[in-house]
């Protein structure tokens, strides 16, 4: 594989789901919802339950329960306060990131999740078929996050 600056490489399998959202609110009350680690069972459905093991400052060692087979997968997660989230499955049968971006606009907030990632072991080559999953899970996520912030 091959790569330059404008294309990552990605390892065989992994697939890349991009998704934004505009939404009528401040950047502050948007990372209020996001950078709330444990509520996020109440936007991600694909994420059942979180258990925060390290909390030291900006970066936490979370281990968390998926809704894929009631798999555990732990995360090494790093917040820039008010601009990024960036999770990096570290073990489990999900591998490779997800990050949540913040844009602020002149009168909202430009929400925008990137996900790198492929399943692990044997189930690589079925990454395709969650793929879906996760794209409508992480579509379900942001409009549940925007009608939260609007309110």
């Amino acid at each position: 594989m091959t790569s330059n600056i404008f294309s990552p490489v990605l390892e065989p399998y992994m697939v890349r789901i991009e998704t934004s959202t505009d939404i009528n609110s401040s950047t502050d009350r948007v990372w209020q919802i996001i950078s709330d680690l444990d509520a996020e069972p109440k936007f991600w459905k694909g994420t059942k339950h979180v258990r925060n093991i390290l909390n030291d400052g900006n970066k936490i060692v979370r281990e968390m329960v998926i809704a894929f087979r009631d798999q555990k997968c732990l995360q090494h997660v790093t917040m820039k306060p008010k601009t990024e989230i960036h999770a990096v499955f570290v073990r489990g049968i999900i591998k490779g990131t997800k990050t949540i971006l913040l844009k602020p606009g002149t009168k909202s907030t430009i929400l925008h999740v990137v996900w790198d990632v492929k399943l692990g072991g044997i189930m690589g080559p079925f990454t395709g078929m969650i793929k879906r999953h996760i794209e409508s899970g992480t579509q379900n996520a942001i409009a549940s996050i925007k009608r939260e912030a609007e309110r």
